[in-house]
């Protein structure tokens, strides 16, 4: 058949050919050819032993089998063909270019291997939303979009630079058009600005394989951002007392707006601007100052502490303590300063110290450790602060009590018994207790109880009480026993024994009759001596015999010691009274006669005398006493007018021998005398009478006597 002829035929074709020369093959084939839009495209071909016709197929379809191809102007074939040289170039490539390409040998049946031939487009510089100067709030996080387009092939990626580094953070979309065909890319970079991004500059680049170098399109951050602000002291280190100044400088895009000023969160009232001048003190060390900085955008806070040096000031003070015997105690204060003052503890009174800093530990206290604690801190650096808090130990221990001393008491009198008792813990009870019977408080028979608060208390041992026991009715056994004084509280009892002491009534009633008697004694032998002494001087009183007394003429004595007879004869002579004096103007002669210096006529000069008469009792009984009578005046001698009592005849008084001064015991009996430099008329005031003895009456007999 037919079929079976063709191959035949074929095989002796080749078996003569093959004896005839080399057949037709190719050299070179075309191969898979990636060209840039608008760029030249060369596919081999090269065929050896063929000298036919040769032509180009694209995608099937022949281009023809001239060399120039009609009809694809932009389309040719080069190279010697003699040689074998049938390569098709493409100028310039576009992307309708983009097929499968083959070379045949049309007589000799070769066909090459397919070349696919790709087109690249290169991506366009991207475009960034917003670009080229974007806007932006520091802190503010915001979305950067890249986009890419055009037919760009392949699809180009979009990376974002700053500085020439890469930045992370970014996240890819494409956007497929309604056939499903690419249409955009885009890339968004995700970035919260601060203020120092502010004129910063971002790249966004789109690159492919079609242009691996990318094209870059560059955008400038302009930023808006809230004040940045920078807080300073000067000095920062200052001591309790000296002034300091804060500065805040801000910069803020756009520029401020206000300044507050605040101290530990309060604000500082009257503060304005970025300065701020204060007086510093230890409060600024723990409350920081803040300067808060306002613009459009926000605001920004800053705040520092200063350095102060300041004494130490009390924090917490020791708080008492109250502890069993045998356990331990401790006492804690808190001082503050800047630097940390130097704590000690001592007890108060003494000068040893027990321990450093705040807290003091006193194991197993006893007793004897009971008391107040101080704890002191020294000044600072200044001089200032520092100063001492003190607290008490109360050690509880079993009750202390001790007798007090009790005043002695009268058989079937009243009597009473005292205790003083410290205790702490307060004691449960106080109880005195005798022979037949006790009692805690209240009253039982004769007895009775009273509790008081001690006026003082001994320190750490307790609040402190006493107890009285009142006995009404005392009896003969009270005196002879003993009463316990007790009081016991939870730790134990103590106590003390206490004896009632007696009083003897009749010592005292003995006493008392002594000095009465005694007193009475002595009265009556006063009375006695006075008796006997005036007596004796009646008997020896007489004119003849008075040595030391003179007579002034003129008058006469009532009063004599003579017998009757002689008595009767003196009562016809005229005889002046009798004046007893020691005055050295005064001589008394041998023979008992007495002169003058200065005889006056009967006048007796006294300058400046307090004068009261010896008159003893007056005629109707009691004491006979004449006022004074001052003449001349104010400043001038006493003088005293004896003529209302002249009249008056007083009884005999009894004169001292030579004694100068009145013998009765009333105490205006004793007169002075300033002894005158001359005898003669006494100072009288102008218009006043001479003042001589004679003027006296002569019944009245007074006895005038001074003492020099």
């Amino acid at each position: 058949t037919l079929r079976m002829r063709v191959p035949a035929l074929l095989l002796l074709l080749f078996c003569f050919r093959g004896s005839a020369g080399p057949s037709p093959h190719f050299l070179q084939q075309p191969e898979d050819l990636v060209v840039l839009l608008g760029e030249e495209a060369r596919l081999r071909c090269a065929l050896g032993a063929y000298w036919g016709l040769v032509q180009w197929t694209k995608s099937g379809l022949a281009l023809g089998g001239q060399r120039d191809l009609p009809g694809w102007s932009r389309y040719w074939i080069s190279g010697n063909a003699a040689n074998g040289q049938h390569d098709l170039h493409i100028r310039p490539v576009e992307l309708e270019d983009e097929a499968s390409y083959e070379c045949q040998a049309t007589q000799a049946g070769l066909r090459s291997r397919p070349a696919q031939l790709h087109v690249l487009v290169p991506p366009e510089a991207p475009q960034v939303l917003g670009g080229p100067s974007v806007s932006l709030i520091a802190g503010v996080p915001v979305n950067l979009t890249c986009r890419s387009r055009g037919d760009a092939r392949p699809t180009p990626e979009l990376l974002w630079f700053r500085d020439g580094v890469r930045l992370d953070g970014t996240t890819f979309h494409q956007i497929l058009l309604k056939e499903g065909t690419p249409g955009s890319v885009e890339s968004t970079l995700t970035l919260t600005p601060s203020s120092h991004d502010d004129g910063a500059t971002l790249v966004c680049r789109a690159r492919s394989q079609a242009l691996p170098a990318g094209r870059d399109t560059t955008i400038t951050l302009n930023l808006q951002y809230p004040p940045e602000v920078t807080l300073s002291a000067s000095p920062h280190t200052v001591q309790e007392g000296e002034k300091v100044t804060f500065l805040c400088q801000a910069t803020a895009q756009p520029p401020v707006t206000g300044y507050r000023w605040a101290k530990g969160g309060s604000p500082v009232l009257g503060a304005r601007g970025p300065r701020l001048e204060v007086v510093a003190d230890a409060s600024f060390l723990t409350e920081p100052v803040s300067c808060e900085v306002s613009n459009a955008v926000g605001s920004a806070n800053r705040s520092t502490a200063l350095e102060v040096l300041f004494g130490p000031i009390l924090q917490a003070k020791p708080e008492p303590v109250s502890v069993d015997v045998g356990e331990d105690a401790s006492f804690s204060c808190a001082w503050r300063g800047n630097p940390l003052p130097r704590v000690t503890w001592t007890r108060r009174g003494g000068a040893q110290v027990l321990g450093f800093g705040a807290t003091l530990r006193l194991p197993s206290v006893g007793p004897e450790d009971a008391g107040d604690y101080v704890c002191r801190a020294e000044p600072g650096l200044s001089g200032q602060g520092g100063g001492a808090a003190e607290a008490r130990l109360t050690v509880n221990a079993p009750p202390v009590v001790t007798a007090l001393h009790s005043e002695p008491a009268f058989l079937r009198g009243p009597a009473r018994l005292q205790c003083l008792v410290f205790a702490s813990p307060a004691p449960d009870a106080v109880v005195w207790s005798w022979d037949e019977g006790f009692l805690e408080a209240g009253s039982r028979g004769r007895f009775l109880v009273e509790t008081f608060p001690a006026p003082e208390s001994r320190g750490g041992q307790g609040p402190g009480m006493i107890s009285v026991l009142h006995i009404s009715g005392t009896q003969e056994s009270d005196f002879s026993r003993s009463f316990n004084c007790s009081a016991r509280n939870r730790l134990g009892e103590g106590g003390a024994r206490a004896s009632l002491g007696r009083r003897d009534l009749l010592p005292t009633v003995r006493i008392m009759a002594g000095v009465a008697a005694a007193t009475t004694t002595l009265l009556m032998v006063i009375t006695g001596v006075a008796l006997c002494c005036w007596r004796h001087g009646k008997a020896s009183a007489s004119f003849s015999e008075q040595k030391n007394l003179m007579r002034i003429p003129g008058s006469s004595d009532g009063c004599s010691s003579r017998g009757p007879e002689e008595e009767e004869t003196g009562s016809r002579e005229d005889r002046g009274p009798i004046v007893h004096t020691d005055h050295s103007d005064l001589v008394l002669e041998e023979e008992g006669t007495l002169e003058t210096k200065d005889p006056a006529n009967g006048y007796y000069k006294v300058r400046g005398v307090s004068v009261s008469l010896s008159l003893g009792e007056a005629p109707g009984g009691g004491l006979f006493l004449p006022p004074p009578s001052p003449i001349g005046p104010p400043g001038t001698p006493t003088f005293y007018d004896f003529n209302p009592h002249l009249g008056m005849v007083p009884p005999c008084r009894l004169y001292r021998t030579r004694a100068g001064y009145l013998t009765t015991p009333h105490p205006r009996a004793f007169t002075s005398y300033i002894k005158p430099t001359s005898f003669g008329p006494p100072d009288l005031a102008p218009g006043t009478p001479p003042f001589p003895y004679a003027v006296f009456p002569t019944p009245s007999h007074p006895r005038l006597q001074t003492h020099v």
